[in-house]
């Protein structure tokens, strides 16, 4: 149960996000700039390092969220399930994105230096560094707001499926043009 009253509002983000509008706008609008940049990383790599942040804080409705909605961009759940347990992707510049993304969004100041000193001799690009730290930053900031107001989690499942649609569809806008995320 919700810690403060959200007028029954949807699960996860959405509730405080249209609870509190001020505040729920801005919010989407970095989201959307965020994930859905046309540059650098593509947006099942960008939906992957969320991913990776959401289950390393165990924010249950971010992880499911994410990871239903990476699973359409690369190709599966399984697929997205092993790059979050082992960062198994065939591409060692994206291994070390991964590796940098569980540090930010965990706070592992060793893990960053050393993530980071990786990617540099990788040859990985100062824009693609950047992104991967301000996804796992804005990501741990959404799990500790979703996870520190106990907001509901779905009680049917498939809400994921529909979501994940929608997320891949519209992005982190509502549909119709109005601002939304989950």
């Amino acid at each position: 149960m919700p810690h403060i009253d959200l007028d029954g509002y949807l699960p996860g983000i959405t509730g405080p996000l249209e609870r509190f509008p001020l505040t729920g706008g801005p919010i989407r609008d970095l989201t959307q700039a965020v994930m859905r940049c046309p540059d650098g990383l593509s947006h099942g790599e960008r939906e992957v390092l969320a991913s990776v942040v959401c289950v390393g804080n165990q924010c249950q409705f971010c992880s499911a969220a994410h990871i239903a909605t990476a699973a359409r961009y690369v190709g599966g759940e399984d697929i997205v399930q092993a790059l979050i347990s082992d960062h198994s992707s065939p591409d060692p510049r994206f291994n070390t994105l991964l590796d940098l993304a569980s540090a930010v969004g965990s706070l592992d100041a060793d893990g960053m230096k050393q993530s980071l000193e990786s990617a540099v001799a990788l040859g990985v690009n100062a824009n693609d560094i950047h992104d991967t730290a301000l996804i796992a930053a804005l990501f741990a900031f959404y799990n500790r707001y979703v996870d520190g107001l106990a907001t509901d989690m779905p009680s049917d499942t498939s809400y994921f499926d529909v979501l994940a649609e929608r997320l891949v569809s519209n992005g982190y806008r509502r549909p119709g043009g109005q601002h939304g995320t989950h």
